[in-house]
């Protein structure tokens, strides 16, 4: 049953499952896998990373305060931050050797800046680890990620900013049939400066049987497990 628009309830912690694409909260012991990833995509990554301008304040010092500012932000209904993570043992095409390892951290989904009340929305930013990209990973995480922020948290709209050079992530919105709305001059620093975004947006009664049902269905061939929530504690 959808929760009604506007009265924001992030239930933080949460994980959401969709066959081998996992969301779950990002934890302190993903570190060295986290910096190992960064590592290894910082050309991949860094021309589409957000930044803070002069003046701006400063970031968190570390990794352990990043997921502690996150985690606290999300029991405050602020925002929703997702590790990404890969279980190749639910993928019935992965070999056998590689479907025994445990799910690997493939990039992150963010859902910032929740309000509720007339305005009801949120933005979501993500990126991959290059090694990922073109699996389908990332769209299917930001259709579950939709469709909980429009069932459970009560949102009205999503909105998702994109440099109109990020060709790769111009795809994602167009797989998922967020409508455009155009450019924002200047919108947000990234990459050390003030850039251009495109805005695209989608409203929950766009997708009355969820964004997720939609995104499986255009995919030809595609499967339909099911999606599964899990609320709990999260243990580090």
């Amino acid at each position: 049953m959808r929760r009604a628009w506007g009265t924001v309830d992030t239930r933080w912690p949460v994980t959401l499952t969709e066959g081998p694409v996992v969301l779950r909260p990002l934890q302190r012991r993903d570190e060295a896998e986290w910096r190992r990833i960064r590592a290894m995509n910082k050309a991949w990554l860094t021309p589409w990373d957000a930044t803070l301008p002069p003046g701006g304040g400063a970031g968190p010092a570390n990794f352990r305060e990043m997921v502690r500012a996150f985690d606290q932000q999300a029991r405050q209904g602020r925002m929703l931050p997702w590790a990404v993570c890969w279980d190749a043992a639910a993928d019935p095409e992965t070999p056998d050797d590689v479907r025994r390892r445990a799910p690997e951290v493939a990039g992150q989904v963010t859902v910032s800046g929740l309000v509720g009340g007339s305005a009801a929305m949120g933005s979501i930013g993500y990126w991959i680890d290059e090694r990922f990209a073109g699996k389908g990973i990332i769209p299917t995480a930001v259709a579950m990620a939709t469709d909980y922020c429009f069932e459970v948290v009560g949102l009205h709209r999503i909105e998702i900013a994109i440099r109109p050079e990020n060709a790769k992530s111009l795809r994602v919105v167009d797989k998922l049939g967020f409508r455009s709305e155009g450019m924002r001059p200047r919108y947000l620093h990234i990459n050390g400066d003030w850039r251009d975004h495109l805005i695209f947006a989608l409203n929950a009664e766009e997708v009355p049987g969820g964004l997720l049902a939609r995104w499986r269905s255009s995919r030809d061939g595609s499967q339909e497990p099911n999606q599964r929530t899990d609320r709990g504690t999260h243990r580090d």
